[in-house]
């Protein structure tokens, strides 16, 4: 057996090899697209980000393949996961043909209710593209009931899904945060949330996973209980600031949001949040900052 793949022997006390404590990095993408604003990464710049990660030999894991490494199989060096939330059409018509191109696959939580019916609509390389506006516009839109505009259709979805590059998971059905309105049923509303939700991707790709994530990553420690008893055992946050190491606890796995910048920037991201012990001062940090902000 290779010698970083044993358990280690110093001083008399057991050493955990290095890849059973290796995290692998879990990167938060909304939209992919030209338009500018909060939450949008530029097509240009997501392709270098995505060249970048072909060239220094990363490979993106699957779900299945982050749940396995979660339950204590540490996956290959240089893994990373790309996570997409919400379901906005950019993500069809810029990010789905680039992750294409490269040969990388992503995961995807979608607000079911939010999916509409119809044709799908061209992607790059396919000609006139379909406006793809700010975050900011796409909630507007949303609000409206316009939500066929940004929003990704069943079609183009199954056609992501059998393409083999973006797999699907729930982001609860309409994407409340049940926790602002109130004590009264609150529970029984995140419940009917999780249960139509997942309803709908079993109705319309014929299978629902055993991943999901909270709106705004948002959750109180009651709801773990509730997201179980409806099936889901990996459940994903927006807390930046942990590692996501084999044995990790499955109920609360770290994320961050991957800016507007080039490859090599969010290199040096991963690079700090894959180390074992770069990571982990670098994130004590960061909490340290933070309480001592939220005392002064």
């Amino acid at each position: 057996m290779a010698r970083a793949d044993r358990t280690q022997k110093e001083g008399g006390s057991a050493v955990m090899p290095m890849s059973a404590r290796r995290s692998v990095p879990v990167m938060t993408y909304h939209h992919v697209s030209p338009s500018s604003g909060t939450g949008t990464t530029s097509p240009k710049n997501f392709e270098s980000q995505l060249a970048w990660l072909k060239r220094f030999g990363y490979r993106t894991l699957t779900s299945m393949e982050f749940a396995a490494h979660l339950d204590g199989k540490p996956a290959p060096r240089r893994s990373v996961l790309i996570t997409f939330d919400d379901g906005y059409l950019d993500n069809w018509v810029y990010a789905y043909p680039l992750l294409k191109k490269y040969g990388f696959n992503a995961v995807l939580f979608v607000v079911t209710s939010w999916v509409g019916d119809g044709p799908a609509r061209p992607h790059m390389g396919q000609g006139a593209l379909p406006m793809t506006p700010s975050h900011r516009v796409c909630g507007e839109l949303i609000e409206q009931g316009r939500k066929d505009d940004v929003i990704l259709r069943w079609s183009e979805i199954r056609a992501m899904q059998e393409a083999g590059v973006i797999e699907f998971h729930s982001h609860t059905h309409t994407h409340t945060r049940w926790d602002k309105h109130g004590p009264d049923g609150k529970l029984a509303n995140i419940e009917r949330e999780l249960r139509l939700s997942r309803q709908a991707l079993s109705d319309n790709l014929g299978v629902a996973s055993e991943h999901f994530c909270w709106p705004q990553g948002y959750f109180e420690p009651e709801y773990l209980s509730v997201a179980r008893d409806a099936g889901y055992r990996y459940l994903y946050t927006t807390r930046p600031y942990g590692q996501n190491r084999p044995g990790s606890d499955p109920n609360h796995i770290f994320r961050f949001d991957v800016r507007n910048r080039r490859g090599d920037i969010l290199g040096q991201r991963l690079w700090v949040a894959a180390h074992p012990v770069v990571g982990s001062l670098y994130n004590r940090w960061q909490l340290w900052k933070r309480r001592d902000r939220s005392h002064a």
